[in-house]
């Protein structure tokens, strides 16, 4: 009975009951619960495997550059963040609405830890994330168009639930690749969430993309349905050398 037991769950794929069924039944030997309580449970505890295998799947194939949750993220050191408003955006209601989350500031306040942080929450309830540079991205477009596919580039970039595109504004973008950029985005407009980070002020994005006409048509389908969050305050990196210095001034102290 146990080995077509095993076989059937073998055959169904159901890996997790397979592997705490034996234990499960030693210890409940003497006072099994009722057969839907056990089945239930059972059931649960597959539903909860395959999911963290799902999210665990779709974290990997996302390329982040780095594991970070908001447990990691010291809103304390960046006051000018709300905490809450970041916790609310985590319940991923900004998926279902299609909306977009701008992250602004300057080197090292945050801005990629939190995209990042959103990013893994979203894979943890498998939706498809992908994380990518705008350095990157404007490589990855440009060589497809080169190779004629860059439709089909496009359409990929574009089906994700999730696009993370990190670091607008440090790098310069031609007026080629700012024309592309414009096709992904319009493409995403109001059909999945889009989530930025940035160092530049709305008001200097003509810069970036060295052409106002078309920095003016990424923003308005940006910014439309999107949450808009300024960090200002000191780098993380400089939090490092002041938690470094102040312990060496301690310890001379003493």
């Amino acid at each position: 009975m146990i080995e077509e037991l095993n076989k059937n769950l073998e055959i169904l794929e159901l890996e997790r009951i397979k592997e705490i069924l034996p234990e499960y039944v030693h210890k409940n030997s003497k006072d099994m619960p009722p057969f839907t309580e056990a089945l239930n449970y059972l059931l649960k505890t597959e539903i909860e495997y395959k999911d963290t295998r799902a999210a665990e799947g779709i974290i990997k194939a996302a390329n982040f550059p780095f594991r970070k949750t908001l447990e990691d993220y010291d809103f304390s050191f960046q006051p000018s963040v709300s905490e809450n408003q970041i916790r609310e955006l985590a319940n991923l209601s900004f998926i279902e609405r299609n909306e977009n989350i701008i992250f602004i500031g300057n080197s090292g306040v945050g801005k990629t830890h939190l995209a990042v942080s959103l990013g893994i929450e979203a894979a943890k309830h498998r939706n498809s994330v992908y994380f990518i540079t705008c350095h990157n991205l404007m490589q990855k477009l440009n060589k497809a168009q080169k190779e004629n596919r860059l439709d089909k580039q496009l359409q990929h970039l574009a089906q994700y639930k999730v696009l993370i595109i990190d670091e607008i504004g440090y790098l310069p973008v031609d007026h080629q690749g700012s024309n592309l950029f414009f096709q992904l985005i319009a493409r995403r407009y109001m059909n999945k969430s889009t989530i930025v980070t940035t160092n530049m002020p709305f008001s200097r994005w003509g810069e970036v993309f060295s052409d106002n006409t078309l920095a003016s048509a990424v923003l308005d389908r940006l910014l439309h349905y999107s949450h808009i969050i300024r960090i200002t305050g000191n780098s993380y990196r400089i939090k490092d050398k002041i938690v470094e210095s102040d312990s060496r001034t301690n310890e001379y102290n003493e």
